[in-house]
């Protein structure tokens, strides 16, 4: 599987964002997700090309959600590529049909998970390029989204504790991939589900950002995506420090329920005292908390003594009993 001419500026954009990134060390065994379309076929051709001067082990796995009446054809046709190119093949199918987007979503990476795990991939390796994450930092916006959402599909996170999930083709566009597939003659299986617009992010995709560029600014995806770039960075170096901060405030109570000492957090930054509550409120169990949730406690670190909030998920409410802000199991008179 040497390189395949010609060498193309997308081969060389990737080998360099790999090396600058440190993403998909030399010699890792990589797990690449394909799912027949135009992005992920992109992908897998260039590693496979660049495979050579990376020493990677490369296998392909294929997530079949079943929603589409030619989904098993869909599998069948990504089987038939990794035979082709002499890949590993692993493909799984839904036995329940995802009821949402997210739903589909959270099934096809514990999937991918569950197959590096079992043949030793250390790496998980998904299509997804800059257009996905302009779409996604507008999805996250029209959804509320603080700074964390905003950021937009990271480079890499972890999956499990020895599993990393990497998107290498962030500096690259829908229109770059689709480009390369026509050049190189990439057989791209049509997936009619992109085009419906009862998915929000289609219509994003087909109607939003098409307005976007054509009304506002003809460069709309390039800087939504950029803008996602400059937000990791501060979403990292924030997170770095609420963490640092929550440490310093927390303490176990009696019953090692978790408490905060309010006089450390009254000095600090609004926007760590919000991480710091959001980080809080998962120590009790409470995925995503809301924006209105955050701001309960948030109004307690200056709040009078025996001020709480309102039952919180789960029936518990936070009160202040200086210096601390506390959680109890329900009011009391």
């Amino acid at each position: 599987m040497g390189i395949n001419p010609p060498w193309t500026i997308l081969h060389a954009r990737l080998h360099q964002t790999l090396r600058d990134r440190s993403l998909l060390p030399a010699g890792d065994r990589c797990l690449v997700a394909v799912s027949g379309g135009q992005d992920s076929l992109c992908l897998i051709r260039l590693l496979l090309d660049l495979q050579p001067k990376w020493g990677w082990a490369i296998a392909i796995a294929h997530c079949n959600h079943g929603w589409r009446t030619d989904a098993d054809e869909n599998a069948d046709h990504v089987q038939a590529l990794a035979h082709q190119w002499q890949v590993p093949y692993y493909g799984v199918a839904t036995r329940t049909l995802p009821p949402t987007e997210a739903a589909a979503r959270v099934w096809r990476y514990d999937q991918l998970t569950a197959i590096a795990q079992e043949h030793h991939y250390t790496q998980v390796v998904t299509g997804h390029t800059a257009s996905d994450r302009a779409e996604t930092l507008l999805y996250n916006l029209l959804r509320g989204a603080g700074m964390d959402g905003l950021q937009a599909l990271a480079w890499c996170r972890p999956l499990s504790d020895r599993i990393q999930l990497v998107r290498p083709l962030l500096t690259l566009t829908r229109q770059d991939t689709a480009r390369f597939c026509q050049e190189r003659e990439l057989p791209i299986w049509p997936d009619s589900s992109n085009t419906d617009l009862h998915y929000a992010r289609n219509r994003i995709r087909h109607t939003l950002l098409p307005l976007l560029t054509e009304q506002v600014n003809a460069q709309a995806e390039g800087h939504l995506a950029q803008t996602a770039e400059l937000l990791r960075a501060d979403v990292e170096y924030l997170s770095t420090l609420a963490e640092q901060l929550w440490h310093q405030a927390r303490e176990a109570d009696e019953q090692g329920q978790p408490r905060l000492n309010r006089t450390i957090l009254q000095g600090s930054p609004l926007a760590l005292q919000r991480r710091v509550m959001r980080l809080y409120l998962e120590a009790l169990a409470i995925p995503a908390p809301s924006y209105q949730q955050v701001e309960k406690l948030v109004a307690l670190i200056h709040a009078p003594n025996r001020s709480q909030t309102d039952p919180l998920p789960g029936g518990a409410i936070a009160r202040v009993a200086h210096p601390w802000i506390v959680i109890i199991s329900n009011a009391m008179p």
